[in-house]
């Protein structure tokens, strides 16, 4: 089986879970839950990572880890070795605690870190461990609450920009963002993982092959590569869009009509899968600004928060597009 991949770089964001060996539980108690926490935090200290969400269940962890000085394995190694050695000490076990190596998401953090944040507060939720995410004292979401002081070593800004420019508002809004979402039709943000593991658009996936891996053999080094899409032309946009849609691509093209919902859904496509400048779509869309399309791409966006139906109109329209 191949290694799980791991990129690395200054500032890049994780959705890290491990879970214990066979299945079993790594936690057995509040004791064993306390200390880990408190590895936790000395590794902040020790490998200056920043921890964005985090819950401890009875037979895995989840966290959300950014590492400005581009060192994953090593602080996340560190973590699962030393609360390994303390456990198997304490409950008189030998062998391994953890179920291989850890697996870690690289996720573009603009378009996953507050989806992910709710996903993994609510676990206790969906496992019927509590009714309510703020009942579970082993998340970091009574934290969000305002309902348990912030540790020293726990960051809730990030999260919460997204929110509202004051705390108060932001919390607030955060609540109603994990508490009123529908647990039927909540959906694990992983799914839409690309090569496996990496949670973005395209444009993300493109720029860390590019970035990172264009020196690699695809096919002998990196197996995990052969999942990744090439970009998708805009002429195949477009007509995805005109089929979905059952207009002309000159409805599409040609600016002017007000409302214009595929217009706006292909320029949105369009910038997520294309790879191409927004400036080259701006002329491709009828001579408009670069800034004119970051702008429709940021509303329709919005709008997908808001209009559930039409966000996974155009979620089922992306697979089609990468063929997943």
């Amino acid at each position: 089986m191949a290694r799980p991949l791991r990129i690395e770089y200054p500032g890049a964001y994780y959705h890290v879970i491990n879970r214990g060996n066979a299945g079993e539980n790594i936690f057995t108690d509040e004791q064993d839950k306390e200390k880990f926490l408190e590895y936790l935090a000395k590794g902040v200290e020790r490998f200056t990572t920043r921890i964005h969400t985090y819950c401890l269940m009875s037979n895995h962890y989840h966290l959300l880890l950014e590492t400005p000085q581009a060192n994953l394995s090593i602080a996340v190694q560190w973590l699962n070795v030393s609360y390994s050695v303390y456990f198997n000490k304490r409950h008189q076990r030998k062998g391994h605690l953890f179920q291989g190596r850890f697996k870690a998401i690289l996720l573009d953090a603009n378009e996953y870190l507050i989806l992910l944040s709710r996903y993994i507060h609510l676990n206790p939720v969906r496992a019927k461990m509590v009714i309510h995410p703020i009942e579970y004292s082993w998340s970091s979401y009574p934290v969000f609450a305002g309902k348990r002081r912030r540790p020293d070593w726990f960051i809730t800004e990030t999260v919460l920009s997204y929110f509202g420019k004051e705390k108060k508002e932001a919390t607030v809004n955060y609540k109603s963002y994990v508490e009123k979402v529908n647990m039927e039709t909540l959906e694990n943000p992983d799914k839409n993982m690309l090569g496996g593991f990496i949670l973005g658009g395209a444009g993300f996936a493109d720029w860390v092959k590019d970035k990172f891996l264009s020196k690699k053999d695809v096919e002998k080094e990196i197996p995990q590569l052969k999942k990744l899409k090439p970009k998708v032309t805009l002429t195949t946009i477009i007509q995805s869009v005109c089929d979905e849609f059952r207009c002309s691509e000159d409805q599409i093209k040609m600016k002017g009509r007000k409302d214009n919902k595929a217009r706006a859904i292909a320029m949105y496509l369009a910038r997520d899968l294309s790879g191409v400048s927004c400036k080259d779509m701006g002329i491709f869309f009828d001579g408009i600004s670069g800034a004119a399309i970051t702008m429709q791409y940021n509303q329709i966006k919005a709008e997908f928060m808001m209009n559930k139906k039409l966000g996974d109109k155009v979620a089922n329209l992306k697979k089609q597009l990468l063929n997943i």
